[in-house]
C-alpha cells in the first residue's frame, strides 16, 4: 500500500503543476495561439469586413472630394472619414468581443453567474476612450495616409502635372482644403453633437449615446484641424516672437554651452524616446482598449481609487453638503467618463506581475518587427519584370501581412487580459480560503 500510494503521488501532483503552467506569465505566446486557434474563423470574418467597408469608405471619400460645390464636398469628404475611424473601432472592439468565450476568465464569469454582454454595450462604453487614444497617439495618421493615397491613384496624371506646375488640383488634399470659417461652422454643431449624446452617455441614457458622442468628439477634432491649421499658419511667426518662447529657446541654447553633458543626454532622449513609446505606450494602449471591451473596470472614482490615500479624502468629500458634491460632479464630469475607466484599467493591468506585461511588450514589438519582414518578403515573392504588376499584387500582399499581425495582435492582447484576471481571481481566491480557513487538509492551496 505504502508503494502504491508513493507512485500515485506525482499523478495527484500532474494537476496543481499543469494549473500553475497555465497561470504563468511565461505561458503568454502559448495562451494567444490557443485563442487564434479557436477563434480563427470569427477573427478573419471581421477583419476582412473591416477592412472592406473602410475601403469603401475612403474610396468614396476620395471620389467625393472633387467637383463642384467644392467646400460642400470637403464637409462630406470629412465626414466620411470620421467613419473611417468609426469603422476602425467598431472591428477593434467585435475582434476582440468574439473570442472572449475562449477566455478562462469568460468561464468563470459565467459559472458565477454573469450575463453574457452585448456587442453594443462594449461599443459604448469602449467608444470615448477608444477616440481620445486614436487620435492622441496619431493612429489617425495612418488613415490620412491611406485616404491620399487613393485619390492620387485615381488621378496620377493630374497629381504628377500638379506636382511640376505648381497648380493645386485638389488630389490628396481633402482633408486640408476645407475653408477655416466652414471648418469653425461645422465644428459648432459637432460640439453640439458631442456635448448633448455625451451627457446622455454620462447618464447612462440612450443605447447609442456613446458612439454617437464618440462620432461628435472625431467630428469635433478633424474639423477643428483645418482652422487650427490655418490659425497656426498666419501667426507662426508672432508666435516665434513672444517673450516666452524666446526665452525658452535662449535657455536652451545657454544650457548646450554652459552644462556639460547637456547636448549629448537631450540628443539621447530623442533617439531613445521614440522607441521607449512604440515598445511601451503603445501595447500598454491597445492593452487598455482591450480592458475596457471585457468590461473589467469600473466607471466610479471611488472604485478607481479604493486602496490609495485618495480614498479617505473621497470619505470626507462624501460628507459634505450636497451642492458641493453636485458641484464638483458638473466640473468632473467630462474628465471623469474619459480618464476614470482608463486609469483604473492602467491600474487593473498592474496587478498581472511585470513579468507578464514586459513579455506582452517583448512579444507585441517582435509580432510587428516580424510583420515588417514578412511584408518585404511577400514583395520580394511578387515582384516581376512587367511593369506596373505591383498594382495588382501590392494590395493582396499587404491584407495577408495585416491579416496576420493583427489577428495575433488581438489574441495576444486577450490572453494577456485573461492571464492577468485569472491570477488575480486564483490570488484571492487563495487569501479568501486561508483567511477563512476553508482550504481543506489533504489539499493544501498554493498560497500554503
Amino acid at each position: 500500500m505504502s508503494g502504491t500510494s508513493a507512485l500515485a503521488a506525482p499523478r495527484q501532483d500532474a494537476a496543481p503543476r499543469r494549473a500553475s503552467w497555465t497561470l504563468s506569465p511565461y505561458a503568454l505566446p502559448l495562451n494567444a495561439l490557443r485563442i487564434l486557434a479557436k477563434c480563427a474563423l470569427p477573427l478573419i470574418l471581421w477583419f476582412s469586413a473591416g477592412r472592406l467597408v473602410r475601403w469603401g469608405l475612403l474610396l468614396l471619400a476620395a471620389t467625393v472630394s472633387h467637383g463642384s460645390w467644392y467646400q460642400a464636398r470637403l464637409v462630406l469628404t470629412m465626414f466620411l472619414f470620421t467613419l473611417v475611424v468609426m469603422t476602425s473601432l467598431a472591428t477593434t472592439v467585435g475582434m476582440l468581443y468574439v473570442v472572449r468565450e475562449a477566455l478562462l476568465e469568460t468561464q468563470a464569469r459565467r459559472a458565477g453567474g454573469e450575463a453574457k454582454e452585448s456587442l453594443l454595450n462594449a461599443l459604448n462604453r469602449t467608444a470615448l476612450v477608444f477616440a481620445g487614444i486614436y487620435t492622441t497617439w496619431g493612429f489617425v495618421a495612418d488613415d490620412a495616409r491611406e485616404f491620399s493615397g487613393i485619390d492620387m491613384l485615381r488621378q496620377p496624371d493630374r497629381y504628377v502635372l500638379d506636382a511640376g506646375s505648381g497648380d493645386d488640383s485638389g488630389v490628396a488634399a481633402g482633408l486640408l482644403n476645407l475653408d477655416p470659417k466652414v471648418s469653425l461652422a461645422t465644428m459648432a454643431v459637432a460640439y453640439v453633437v458631442k456635448w448633448y449624446f455625451g451627457r446622455r452617455h454620462e447618464a447612462g441614457e440612450g443605447r447609442f449615446s456613446g458612439i454617437l458622442a464618440t462620432f461628435g468628439e472625431l467630428a469635433f477634432a478633424f474639423y477643428g484641424l483645418n482652422a487650427i491649421a490655418s490659425a497656426v499658419g498666419a501667426r507662426s511667426d508672432w508666435i516665434g516672437h513672444r517673450s516666452a518662447v524666446a526665452a525658452w529657446h535662449d535657455f536652451a541654447a545657454s544650457a548646450e554651452d554652459g552644462v556639460p553633458g547637456w547636448k549629448q543626454v537631450s540628443e539621447w532622449l530623442g533617439d531613445v524616446w521614440p522607441h521607449v513609446i512604440d515598445a511601451l505606450a503603445i501595447p500598454l494602449t491597445w492593452l487598455t482598449i482591450g480592458i475596457l471591451v471585457y468590461g473589467a473596470y469600473a466607471e466610479d472614482t471611488r472604485t478607481t481609487i479604493r486602496g490609495t490615500r485618495l480614498e479617505q479624502a473621497a470619505v470626507h468629500l462624501e460628507r459634505t453638503h450636497n451642492w458641493t458634491r453636485l458641484a464638483l460632479a458638473k466640473l468632473s464630469a467630462g474628465w471623469t467618463a474619459r480618464w476614470i475607466p482608463l486609469l483604473n484599467s492602467l491600474r487593473l493591468t498592474a496587478r498581472g506581475g511585470a513579468a507578464l506585461f514586459g513579455l506582452f511588450a517583448l512579444c507585441y514589438v517582435g509580432l510587428h518587427i516580424g510583420g515588417d519582414y514578412l511584408l518585404r518578403a511577400g514583395r520580394y515573392l511578387t515582384a516581376s519584370e512587367e511593369p506596373y504588376l505591383w498594382f495588382a499584387t501590392g494590395e493582396p500582399v499587404v491584407y495577408v501581412v495585416d491579416l496576420v499581425v493583427t489577428l495575433v495582435t488581438m489574441c495576444l492582447i486577450a490572453a494577456t487580459f485573461d492571464l492577468a484576471a485569472t491570477r488575480a481571481r486564483a490570488r484571492a481566491n487563495d487569501g479568501a480560503a486561508v483567511s477563512g480557513g476553508t482550504a481543506e487538509p489533504d489539499r493544501p492551496s498554493p498560497a500554503r
